[in-house]
């Protein structure tokens, strides 16, 4: 398994899949299922080339498995911040440690781009994701905001890290083993 940046070739409905799969797995139960369910094909494929951000792969015997996306701050409370935007697997690779490698390489390149504080948003009731990023070293800051996703209202939170001064010595690129 290698974690490398999404180049000129690679398809974007490869990683739009990512982003369908996991989200009608991962956020079953939170968000509608008819809103789940209806997700298009391709939804997310605009959104992962866009110029302004950073997307990560996750590649597994040539087949795009996991993705992660970060860029500059897109809210003006976090001016100065970097931001990780997502990070999701397909359903099937999920706890074998290949999220924590994505999480890793996203923020070793906000690092790499001169950020020494990092945020994300994750959904208050998603509970294993808030577990994961807190493991990682993320921690709830207390600021939150309101997002109505397909007619169900969720509160978004946001998280933060400090990184350490060595933190853009590290790859944000390269294998990634599982446990």
């Amino acid at each position: 398994m290698q974690i490398r940046p999404l180049l000129p070739g690679d398809d974007p409905a490869a990683v739009s899949r990512v982003y369908e799969q996991s989200w009608q797995t991962a956020y079953r139960g939170i968000i509608p299922s008819a809103y789940l369910d209806d997700i298009p094909a391709g939804n997310w494929c605009r959104a992962v080339t866009a110029p302004d951000r950073h997307t990560l792969v996750l590649v597994s015997d040539g087949q795009i498995v996991g993705t992660s996306a970060y860029c500059a701050a897109r809210s003006e409370q976090m001016a100065g911040w970097g931001e990780v935007i997502s990070l999701y697997l397909l359903p099937g690779y999920c706890h074998r440690g290949l999220g924590t490698g994505l999480l890793r390489a996203a923020v070793a390149g906000l690092a790499q781009l001169g950020f020494a504080d990092v945020y994300l948003w994750v959904l208050a009731q998603n509970q294993p994701a808030r577990r994961f990023y807190q493991k990682f070293g993320f921690a709830d800051s207390g600021a939150w905001q309101q997002q109505c996703i397909g007619g169900r209202s969720l509160r978004e939170l946001i998280y933060t890290c400090h990184l350490p001064p060595n933190s853009a010595k590290q790859p944000n690129a390269g294998p990634v083993a599982g446990p």
